[in-house]
């Protein structure tokens, strides 16, 4: 009988291994790529770790000008993005490229690679593409070529963009691009500002992401295939898997633990709630709430420091601070978070009356111990970023190094069990496999992000070259006006920039919503007088929030597909859950003590407290239940002291502290005398 379970396991692990696969494709743009096998693998999956050497060679040795890296880099993002992504989305077949792909590949490709080779000899003359002049025949004829040279490569950015990131993002493109015209730009200006120009697709985001994002994307590639994630999901079932619900509180933990090197909701929610949605339908939880528990606490590890999601690089030179300062504003806010999924599971939990795991069945502390060391070159990693002893393209290079290291015991191991003989040579191929697959990885990882941040390197030069941005500005000042109170019309103005966030965030990575909203809606929060750190997590956060949000909520429904439930049902409960992420930017943007701006230790335990206990009072008054089920009445009761509480302020936190202990301690004594 064992024999057979034993010949039947590889076929067990492959199917969920391929149903895996087809949730990715189907939610995840950034996994419907083509399939190669064979030699043409052997080239992709060579191109792909090339270009990730390279990457970290010129963030650490290059002393090119930047035009040069970073048309290079693009250049080899458009190769990389056409060979992983068809036309379109259900294009499965093996090893096929059509004619037209390679054709756009190699012109996107030449026009940058052009621009990069020429560049010393280009730059005195690219700015007569600007302003062409009729009555010079040979002028004009040499800048028209450099004007379509610009198109053929925008043009081919923005299909690769179609593919890879969606829609909205081309939207926004397209309508700028309009408005850039209507406004009486003329095409050898635009392209000019937009192809040529580091105000354009080289602006600020492809800048941060061929400095910065890149090798951290590496890093995250090499850091998974250490087995980290295994390790948090074990360590989190040794903390709260015995507990009552406890594998929902293990999905929560370990999300939230993965996400700290993720940058994908979508791919965060699929790798973890392989395991911890299962787990949590056997302890007893509907469908619906266990695949909006993994997707919401999947997508805040978008937020939990120290990666968050590769948007933080972009925060801090939008900003104008450090990596290390934005991660440590955003410890506050991830915290409640959390906290506030953890507590509506465990409240779910007494309600439902479910037990955890039994203890004989959960991980051994004294065995996950001996694996513990698989943390270290992330914690020199923070220490390195932390203390700025080193720059964060030399802080992510040595965490590579380490994290090679802290992988070999382990294919020492299994190599050892393997072959007792030959067990050097397997130990050196599997190492050789593991250094190539992460190469390889960190790589692919790197087309949707830096394709996004060009497209939103266009957005950005469409609003400098219009000044479309002090335009917003005033008319939003002009409005603001005509409303007598200011907290009111500060109010409008940020649920406003929360909607354009959320519908822009629909389908779009974070990374480029960010860029989006920072060049758009952040200057106006912060000419309404709010600070140039709260506007800008305040975008941030509300971008994030769209992977759970309805309708199209990506993150929610690759849970939901694991999990077998209703996706719009299991949206609606990942955004209860997700209830902080909807509050906690409105209390940060009236009062930034939250984010630790302008303030003192005892006023942030102050906050840290209340705010706690302001959650629990929200997710009692959602779920409804506390020692009994409560009367609306009290629920509406509950749910205004935890506001209260979570509104920084003294008053309101007494205010909010009564109305909640009075509603707590009535519940209590009248389940008592049931």
């Amino acid at each position: 009988m064992r024999e057979n379970e034993r010949k039947d396991l590889p076929d067990v692990e492959t199917g969920a291994a391929a149903d895996m696969d087809a949730v990715m494709r189907k939610y995840d743009r950034e996994s419907a790529t083509r399939i190669w096998t064979g030699k043409p693998k052997i080239v992709v999956s060579a191109v792909s770790a090339l270009f990730s050497l390279y990457c970290i060679w010129s963030t650490l040795w290059s002393t090119a000008d930047l035009p040069i890296r970073l048309t290079a880099f693009l250049g080899l993002i458009v190769i990389m993005g056409y060979l992983n992504y068809p036309a379109r989305k259900g294009h499965v077949t093996p090893n096929a490229m059509p004619w037209y792909d390679i054709v756009i590949m190699a012109l996107g490709a030449g026009a940058f690679f052009f621009y990069c080779f020429r560049y010393t000899r280009l730059v005195k003359v690219i700015t007569s593409a600007a302003k062409i002049d009729p009555s010079n025949p040979d002028a004009a004829a040499g800048a028209w070529f450099y004007v379509i040279l610009g198109i053929v490569g925008i043009l081919c950015l923005a299909e690769l963009c179609r593919r890879c990131v969606g829609l909205p993002i081309l939207f926004v493109v397209g309508a700028l691009l309009v408005y850039t015209f209507a406004s009486g730009q003329g095409l050898p200006r635009v392209v000019y500002t937009l192809f040529f120009a580091t105000s354009g697709v080289m602006a600020t985001p492809i800048q941060v992401c061929a400095k910065f994002i890149a090798v951290f994307i590496v890093f995250g590639a090499f850091l998974e295939r250490t087995g980290i994630s295994n390790f948090f999901i074990d360590l989190a079932n040794c903390a709260a898997g015995s507990s009552s619900g406890g594998p929902a509180k293990v999905a929560v933990i370990s999300s939230a633990l993965c996400g700290m090197v993720s940058g994908s909701s979508v791919g965060n929610t699929v790798t973890t709630g392989s395991v911890t949605i299962p787990m949590m339908k056997k302890t007893g939880y509907k469908g619906e709430f266990a695949a909006a528990v993994e997707a919401a606490a999947s997508t805040g590890g978008q937020i939990m420091p120290p990666i968050m999601g590769a948007a933080a690089f972009l925060m801090a030179e939008y900003m104008s601070t450090s990596y290390a300062n934005v991660a440590l504003k955003a410890i506050l806010p991830a915290l409640l978070y959390f906290t506030g999924i953890f507590l509506a599971v465990h409240l779910e939990a007494k309600r439902l009356g479910l037990q955890g795991v039994p203890r004989d069945q959960l991980p051994k502390m004294k065995l996950l111990i001996r694996s513990i060391y698989l943390l270290l070159p992330l914690v020199v990693l923070v220490v390195m970023v932390s203390t700025g002893t080193r720059t964060l393209q030399f802080s992510a290079a040595v965490a590579i190094v380490l994290t090679i290291l802290v992988s070999l015991p382990s294919i020492y191991l299994d190599s050892r069990r393997q072959d007792r003989e030959g067990f050097a040579v397997h130990a050196a191929k599997d190492l050789g496999a593991m250094i190539g697959g992460s190469l390889e990885a960190g790589g692919r990882g790197c087309i949707t992000v830096a394709v996004a941040c060009s497209m939103a390197g266009v957005v950005a030069g469409c609003i400098t070259v219009t000044g479309l941005a002090s335009k917003l500005v005033s008319a939003v000042v002009n409005i603001s006006r005509m409303i007598p109170n200011q907290a009111l019309a500060m109010f409008i103005a940020l649920f406003l920039t929360m909607l354009c966030c959320i519908v822009l965030g629909m389908g779009v990575p974070t990374t480029a919503n960010y860029c989006i909203m920072a060049s758009t809606c952040a200057p106006i929060l912060i000419t309404l007088g709010i600070g140039k750190i709260p506007a800008h997590f305040f975008v941030f956060y509300f971008g994030i929030v769209a992977d759970i949000t309805p309708p199209v909520a990506l993150a929610a429904y690759a849970g939901s597909a694991i999990a077998k439930s209703n996706p719009m049902k299991t949206g609606i409960n990942a955004t209860k859950l997700a209830i902080a992420a909807f509050i906690v930017p409105y209390i940060f943007a009236f009062n930034p003590a939250m984010l630790l701006v302008d303030t003192n230790a005892l006023e942030v335990i102050q906050i840290v407290i209340t705010s706690l206990a302001g959650l629990f009072g929200v997710a009692a008054a959602l779920n409804g239940t506390l020692f009994r089920k409560m009367h609306p009445v009290l629920r509406l009761a509950l749910a205004a002291g935890g506001l209260c509480m979570m509104s920084p302020g003294t008053l309101t936190d007494f205010v909010g502290l009564a109305v909640v202990a009075g509603v707590c301690g009535f519940e209590y004594v009248a389940a008592k005398k049931i």
